[in-house]
């Protein structure tokens, strides 16, 4: 489609059942847009772009509706992706700048991100395969009980709270941490677990039993910060959309628990010139989605981690956009600073 003039109806119809979810005829758009055209000129571009199956009459409606391709054609033909406003702007600054552990950042950037859009918001962990340690803290919490932190140097925290013989005190907890810095400390994250068992070595034969104990929960720390992983909120957002999804709207929240499936997902998006990929409909892969569209874009180190939002094919992409690329560009100096 050349035409300019049916590609601001079909921009018109696109936007008009985003916000109605009601069938557009040609007499809304006369009255809604400032199209310089007749009612009859209108109809004829309708039926135009119903022929190129961009858009197709409900049942027997009068009114005409988007179709997946219709929706492909309105994100291809987005010019330039519009910047959040002031506002948006200054409280995504004040909630993700007041963040300091990854962990944290992360977390409030997926309900931040829900928020914004009224999706379902999705973050990929990154997977940190060169991350080393940074440091390593043993807090004693009396009746036995130890608090063991891992921080590698990508600022990732870990810990855990696990139990010691009763005979291992303070002093002794800030040996072992001395030792355990002395062995794990720069090495890699993906070596916590081989290395450590050096330090058995190092202490008197009362504390190898808690050596070996903390030695196995930061191998297990160390593999919890390695392993790819899907964060999600806003999924309550999806009951507002329950008419969308003709058939049911089960399968898509099933999708969303799978975090192989998000995964998958996120991987085989390809991103736009604006650096944004839209996955609409049947272009997603997976059954349960092909009812949805996702908007995702890369942040962090390499722009390897993907962040999105995941609704309805009758979604507002220009702001969906505009969120997910605003978003990841906070994330993304936050986390290299």
């Amino acid at each position: 489609m050349t035409e300019p003039r049916r590609l601001e109806v079909l921009r018109a119809i696109v936007e008009d059942y985003v916000q109605s979810r009601e069938p557009v005829g040609s007499r809304a758009l006369l009255e809604r847009h400032d199209l310089g055209v007749s009612a009859a000129t209108i109809r004829n571009d309708m039926a135009s772009l119903e022929e190129e199956g961009l858009i197709v009459a409900p049942h027997t409606s009068s009114g005409r509706i988007p179709t997946e391709k219709g929706y492909r054609h309105f994100v291809d033909q987005i010019g330039d992706v519009k910047p959040l406003s002031g506002p948006e702007r200054r409280a995504i600054a004040a909630l993700l700048e007041g963040s300091h552990d990854v962990n944290d950042v992360l977390e409030n950037t997926v309900r931040l991100l829900a928020s914004i859009t009224r999706q379902v918001a999705l973050i990929q962990v990154p997977h940190y395969s060169n991350a080393t340690v940074r440091h390593i803290e043993l807090v004693g919490l009396g009746a036995g009980q130890t608090l063991v932190v891992l921080i590698a140097s990508s600022g990732k925290v870990e810990q855990r709270v696990i139990l010691l013989p009763r005979t291992v005190g303070e002093d002794d907890l800030a040996r072992l941490r001395s030792i355990l810095l002395t062995v794990l400390a720069s090495k890699p994250i993906a070596e916590v677990a081989r290395l450590g068992q050096g330090a058995i070595d190092l202490v008197e034969p009362r504390l190898v039993v808690a050596v070996r104990i903390i030695t196995e929960v930061l191998g297990s720390l160390a593999r919890n910060s390695s392993v790819d992983r899907i964060l999600t909120a806003g999924t309550a957002n999806l009951s507002r959309s329950n008419m969308d999804f003709p058939l049911s709207i089960t399968p898509v929240l099933e999708a969303l628990e799978e975090q192989v499936v998000l995964l998958r997902l996120f991987s085989e998006l390809e991103q736009d010139a604006h650096g944004i990929a839209v996955g609409i409909g049947t272009e997603n892969q997976y059954g349960a989605l092909t009812e949805a569209s996702v908007v995702a874009t890369g942040y962090g180190p390499g722009e390897q981690a993907m962040i999105g939002v995941l609704g309805p094919t009758r979604m507002n992409y220009p702001t969906s956009m505009a969120a997910v690329r605003a978003v990841s560009r906070y994330l993304s100096r936050i986390l290299a600073g």
